[in-house]
C-alpha cells in the first residue's frame, strides 16, 4: 500500500460532500415539484402547473454549460478550493430562496421570478461543480490511487440522489398530503440549504491542490481561447466520452424506472424499490472500478463500459420491457450498472488527466456540461416521444449510438503514466490524445 499524503482522505471527503449536497438539491426539485407547483404558479390545471415547473427545471439544466465555463475559469484562476466553495454557496442560495419564497397567492408574479432566479443559480452551481470537483479530486489524490479516489465523485452524486428519494419517502409517511402541499415541500429545501452552508464551511478548510499552487506563479495562461486553440483534440475527446456516458447514466439510473412502469407494467412502488436497491449497490461499484483503472489502466476499464454498453443496451432494454417479474428487472438493471460503472468511476480522472493545470477545470467542466445539458437533458424526452410514436425500440439504438461515441473517444485517449511522480502535469499536452 503506497504512503498516503497527509489529509488526502479528509480533503476527498470534503470535496465529495459538496457534490452530494448539490445533487441532493438538484433531485429534490424534480421529486417535490408535484407538491410546490401550485404555490409558484396561478391556480388552474395541475398539468399546466407541472409543465411550468418542468420548464424552469429545463432552464436550470441549460445553465450548466455557462456554469462549466465561468466556474471552470474561476477554478483555474483563483483555485479549486475557492471554486468549490462558491459552487456550494450558489446551490445553498437557490435552495434557501425556494424554501422561503411566499406563494403566488401572496406576491403574484414575483414568486415564479424568484423560482427562476434560484434555478439559474443552481444550474450554474451544478454545471461548475463537476469540472472543479473532478480537477480537485484528481490533483489531491495520491498518484497511484487517483482512479480510486476520483471514483467517489459519482458515489456522492448517487448518494445525493438516494438522499432526496429517502427524504421524500420519510416525509410522505409522516405528513398528510394536505400538509405536503401546504408547507411540507419546503422542508427538504431547508435541509439542503443548511447542509450546503455546513459544506461551505468545511470546504474553506480544504487543502488547496499542490498542482494549482505550483502553477499559480507560472506564466502559463488559461482561458477559453487558450483551451480551444491549444487543446481542441482533448475537448473533443471529453465531449465524446461524456455524450455516451451521460446518456447511459440517465437511461439506466433514472429513465429505466419509468420504463419499468410505462412499458413493463411493473407497479410504481415496486419500480421505485428496484431503483433504490440498484442505486444503492451502484455506489459500491464505483471504487471497485476506480481501483481497477489504477491497476489495469483507464482505457481498458472505459472500453469495458463502451463495448458492453454497445452490446447489451438493446437486449437489456428489450428484456426489461417484456418482463413483469421484478427480480428479473432488478438483475437486468444491475447488469447495466456494472458496465456503466466503468464510465462513472473514471469520468472525472480520465478527463482531468488530459489537460495541464492552467486549463484543467475549464477543459473538464465546459465540454462535460455541454454534453450533459444537450444529450443528457434530451434522453428522457426522446425516449417518451419515440414511445408515443410507436417506435420505442429506436431509443435503445440511439443510446447504443451515443455509447459508440464514447468507444471512439476512448480509442484516441492516451493512457496516462501511473508513476508515483505528479505525472498529470508532466505529460505533454500534445501527447494526451493519440494522433
Amino acid at each position: 500500500m503506497p504512503h498516503k499524503k497527509p489529509g488526502v482522505v479528509a480533503n476527498v471527503v470534503r470535496g465529495c460532500l459538496g457534490n452530494l449536497v448539490e445533487w441532493y438539491d438538484w433531485f429534490v426539485y424534480a421529486s417535490f415539484s408535484i407538491y410546490f407547483a401550485a404555490s409558484f404558479f396561478p391556480e388552474g390545471n395541475l398539468t399546466a402547473q407541472l409543465l411550468s415547473t418542468a420548464v424552469v427545471f429545463a432552464v436550470g439544466f441549460l445553465m450548466r454549460p455557462l456554469g462549466g465555463w465561468l466556474l471552470g475559469l474561476y477554478a483555474d484562476k483563483f483555485g479549486r478550493r475557492s471554486a468549490l466553495t462558491l459552487s456550494v454557496t450558489l446551490m445553498s442560495f437557490g435552495s434557501l430562496a425556494i424554501a422561503l419564497t411566499p406563494g403566488y397567492a401572496s406576491i403574484g408574479l414575483l414568486a415564479p421570478v424568484i423560482l427562476v432566479i434560484a434555478r439559474l443559480a443552481q444550474g450554474l452551481s451544478v454545471g461548475g461543480e463537476f469540472g472543479s470537483s473532478a480537477t480537485y479530486l484528481s490533483e489531491i489524490a495520491t498518484p497511484r490511487q487517483r482512479g480510486f479516489y476520483s471514483s467517489f465523485q459519482y458515489v456522492s452524486i448517487t448518494v445525493g440522489q438516494l438522499s432526496a428519494l429517502l427524504v421524500m419517502i420519510v416525509m410522505q409517511s409522516l405528513l398528510t398530503e394536505a400538509q405536503m402541499y401546504a408547507w411540507g415541500w419546503r422542508v427538504p429545501f431547508v435541509l439542503g440549504a443548511v447542509a450546503g452552508l455546513v459544506v461551505m464551511y468545511l470546504r474553506r478548510s480544504m487543502v488547496e491542490s499542490e498542482h494549482f499552487e505550483r502553477s499559480a506563479g507560472s506564466p502559463s495562461r488559461g482561458g477559453l481561447r487558450v483551451l480551444l486553440r491549444e487543446h481542441r483534440r482533448q475537448v473533443l475527446a471529453v465531449l465524446g466520452l461524456a455524450i455516451g456516458g451521460t446518456v447511459a447514466f440517465y437511461t439506466f439510473t433514472s429513465y429505466l424506472q419509468k420504463y419499468m412502469v410505462n412499458t413493463a407494467g411493473i407497479p410504481k412502488p415496486t419500480a421505485s424499490l428496484i431503483g433504490f436497491a440498484a442505486l444503492f449497490l451502484f455506489i459500491f461499484m464505483q471504487p471497485v472500478a476506480g481501483a481497477l483503472s489504477d491497476r489495469w489502466g483507464r482505457r481498458p476499464v472505459m472500453f469495458g463500459f463502451s463495448v458492453g454498453g454497445m452490446l447489451l443496451t438493446v437486449p437489456v432494454m428489450t428484456l426489461v420491457g417484456r418482463t413483469g417479474n421484478p427480480w428479473v428487472a432488478f438483475l437486468l438493471m444491475i447488469t447495466a450498472m456494472i458496465f456503466l460503472s466503468g464510465y462513472t468511476a473514471l469520468s472525472a480522472i480520465i478527463k482531468a488527466e488530459m489537460f495541464p493545470t492552467n486549463v484543467r477545470a475549464l477543459g473538464v467542466g465546459l465540454p462535460h456540461a455541454l454534453a450533459t445539458a444537450v444529450f443528457g437533458g434530451l434522453s428522457e424526452p426522446i425516449a417518451l416521444a419515440l414511445k408515443q410514436a410507436g417506435h420505442e425500440s429506436v431509443f435503445f439504438w440511439w443510446v447504443t449510438g451515443c455509447i459508440a461515441l464514447t468507444f471512439v473517444a476512448t480509442l484516441v485517449v492516451r493512457e496516462p503514466s501511473r508513476d508515483s511522480a505528479l505525472e498529470i502535469d508532466e505529460v505533454p499536452v500534445r501527447d494526451s490524445v493519440v494522433r
